[in-house]
């Protein structure tokens, strides 16, 4: 605390002395600064799931296919999902129908909206 406290002293002094300077150009300095604090706050954030092996191995596959790295495909998907552009196919005519307990369900797949 000893040190934070010198710190204070010393920038109280440095001020006194006339040793700080108005910023030129301020208005454009404060919206340089607000452009990198969005920035900063839209970035990726990562994040760190529990998936079937199975999924894991299909979604790798599917990613190569594709010829992308698989978690640009999960990444891929998730947004898609989030921002409305996938639709359940169960929905569709195609939907793949199977017996669970005696009952026929439709089995939920995603696939992209067509646009």
């Amino acid at each position: 605390m000893n040190s934070e406290m010198t710190f204070e002293d010393d920038l109280l002094a440095s001020f006194e002395r006339g040793e700080w300077r108005p910023v030129r150009n301020q208005k454009k300095l404060n919206e340089q600064y607000r452009e990198m604090a969005t920035a900063t706050l839209s970035k990726s954030r990562r994040v760190n799931i529990r998936i079937t092996a199975q999924d894991l191995e299909g979604l790798q596959a599917r990613a190569a296919e594709e010829g992308l790295p698989y978690q640009t495909l999960m990444a891929s998907v998730l947004h898609k999902y989030v921002s409305g552009r996938l639709v359940d196919s169960s929905l569709s005519s195609t939907a793949v129908t199977r017996k669970t307990s005696g009952k026929t369900s439709r089995k939920p797949s995603l696939k992209p909206a067509t646009a």
